[in-house]
């Protein structure tokens, strides 16, 4: 027992006393915010930032800063706005997240802000008011950032934000919700335009040569640069519900590419931070690094960001740069500030160099993909359509001739129907070989489903019971029923499909679609009514009607054609 004693009290006399502040509660810091754990602070350069959404104030004003993280966490932090050069907090702060409290510093209220737990943190974001009076000067946002016990950094700093008096007042509208997923970041809207492009600065749009001022449908980049600087200004806008982002890679591919990304944070903000993109996966989120002049805005789901950046362009993670690069432009959805996998991409068709102004064009589609769009439309809007036709109203042009044993309807509607079924499986795989997998969005999933239903008609149809079995009305709704299903989704499938064919602002390939379907409507609607005039025994003779229904047949054939050829024209030219 006695020995037991006595362990315990040299355990109690050797072993270091630690102090723990995972509550945030670290107002003995506030002076030279460092951490007492004991440790000294890392000399690297910390894989965390500041960052502000703007760059100059006055009394009065209010900031967004950021604290973010790249690939690693944070379990801790703590945040002061101080003179450039000096030691004091200055202003005060407020904070909408449970992850951040405030602090009083120097007996100034709410004058810091740390964590209020060691859960890991990607990003924190809270609201800076300068002083309303007193002789201010330019401020820098100062934090210290906790990896771990054993590893902090201390001092990573903001771009300073100039004093300027005379400085214009924020305007009215600008407005900070972490609830609504249409606040805005830093102002109402941003004045991204095509103005200058080719001149003075590099642009990048789809359609091609959108102005992002005028239409709400523009995807838009923009780069400027100016002789002797580094530094270099982009623009991005685009429609999205999640974010846009902009790459610069070294070949056409995802991968290995230089990324920033447009979109909003967890609250609903929009953030702009900096990537790397490895493959077809969540890229690497990287610091800011020297990225000034940062603004964002959404406004009626319209996402712009701007800003100045003098970070090499780097395909390399490990560095190394070249002048030319491949331009990308994609978008997708995010999910508590988490960027999906993108349901859009637009890619220059030559590599650039940013530093000569000049109008970018888009790459045209792969020879695949069109080959892939132009199966399609040829299987569902033509020999599916007529297949569909000939076993519907058809059946009595050609009554009581038989080949190999079969009515000649018959043969005509599963050779149409086999040929459209083969078209769609093949049109299938050269997706999926071209893409190399799941691309997102719409269209594959409309896709999938009409490749498994149309599988799987022909298959029924071997199976059916006989004409005149009591249960054959089973089948002949089933399959019927099937068929509509069929094309009503391959339909969607394709006005999902030209979405990503069309090129141009007016979408007219979207337009000629919308036209071919109302024209197969007509048609079905006026085979359908000669079909009931027939069966109220309206026709004056079997010929008349026979003549009829080819009259209707070959008006149907010719307007199919001229649209079909539209449409494929167009893939072609996409």
């Amino acid at each position: 027992m006695e020995r037991y004693i006595f362990i315990i009290v040299l355990l109690a006399c050797c072993l270091r006393p630690v102090r723990c502040y995972s509550s945030g509660k670290v107002t003995g810091a506030c002076d030279n915010m460092t951490p007492q754990h004991k440790k000294g602070a890392q000399q690297s350069p910390a894989p965390f930032s500041v960052t502000t959404d703007q760059f100059s104030f006055k009394e009065g004003d209010e900031i967004i800063v950021r604290l973010l993280a790249g690939s690693t966490p944070f379990i801790g932090f703590m945040l002061q706005a101080r003179e450039v050069g000096g030691s004091s907090p200055l202003g005060s702060f407020t904070v909408t997240s449970g992850e951040a409290q405030l602090l009083t510093c120097n007996g100034l209220p709410n004058s810091a802000v740390s964590h209020t737990s060691d859960s890991p943190k990607s990003s924190i974001h809270g609201i800076w008011r300068a002083p309303t009076s007193g002789n201010l000067n330019s401020i820098q946002f100062s934090a210290s950032f906790v990896k771990d016990y054993s590893t902090f950094w201390v001092g990573v700093r903001s771009s300073p934000v100039t004093y300027n008096v005379a400085a214009a007042a924020p305007t009215n509208n600008k407005s900070i919700s972490i609830t609504s997923t249409s606040s805005f970041a830093s102002s109402s809207k941003l004045s991204n335009s095509s103005t200058g492009c080719g001149s003075t600065k590099v642009c990048f749009s789809q359609p091609l040569n959108c102005d992002p001022g005028v239409s709400p449908d523009c995807y838009f980049l923009s780069a400027m640069t100016s002789p002797g600087d580094t530094a270099v200004q982009l623009e991005m806008t685009g429609p999205s519900d999640g974010y846009i982002a902009i790459g610069f890679s070294d070949d056409q591919s995802m991968g290995n590419d230089d990324i920033y990304i447009c979109g909003k944070d967890s609250g609903g903000l929009i953030q702009l931070q900096h990537a790397f993109s490895t493959g077809r996966k969540i890229p690497d989120i990287l610091p800011l690094g020297n990225v000034s002049d940062v603004k964002s805005s959404v406004n009626n789901s319209i996402i712009s960001c701007s800003f100045t950046t003098r970070n090499p362009i780097s395909t390399q993670r490990s560095g190394g740069s070249s002048s030319l690069y491949y331009l990308m432009i994609v978008h997708g959805p995010s999910n508590n500030g988490t960027i999906g996998f993108h349901t859009g991409t637009f890619i220059s068709d030559t590599k650039v160099d940013i530093s000569s102004p000049q109008v970018v064009t888009s790459e045209k589609e792969p020879p695949i993909i069109k080959a892939h769009g132009s199966l399609m439309l040829i299987a569902w809007m033509t020999t599916g359509s007529l297949g569909m036709i000939i076993a519907r109203y058809l059946k009595g042009v050609a009554r009581g001739k038989h080949y190999l044993g079969k009515d000649v309807w018959f043969l005509a509607h599963v050779s149409l129907m086999t040929l459209t079924v083969a078209a769609t499986i093949i049109a299938f795989i050269l997706a999926f070989s071209e893409v190399g997998g799941w691309s997102g969005g719409a269209h594959p999933v409309l896709g999938c489903i009409v490749m498994i239903l149309a599988f799987f008609q022909p298959i029924a149809a071997m199976f059916r019971c006989g004409p005149h079995h009591h249960w054959r009305f089973l089948f002949n709704w089933s399959h019927a029923l099937n068929a509509v299903a069929i094309k009503v989704l391959a339909v969607a499938a394709i006005f999902t499909g030209l979405s990503y064919f069309s090129t141009s602002e007016d979408s007219w390939l979207l337009k000629v679609m919308g036209g071919f379907v109302g024209w197969e409507a007509t048609l079905y609607i006026l085979l359908e009514l000669h079909m009931r005039w027939k069966l109220n025994d309206h026709a004056a003779s079997a010929s008349e009607s026979t003549r009829m229904e080819l009259l209707l047949l070959v008006l149907f054939f010719l307007g199919n054609i001229a649209f079909l050829v539209a449409l494929l024209v167009g893939i072609g030219s996409s």
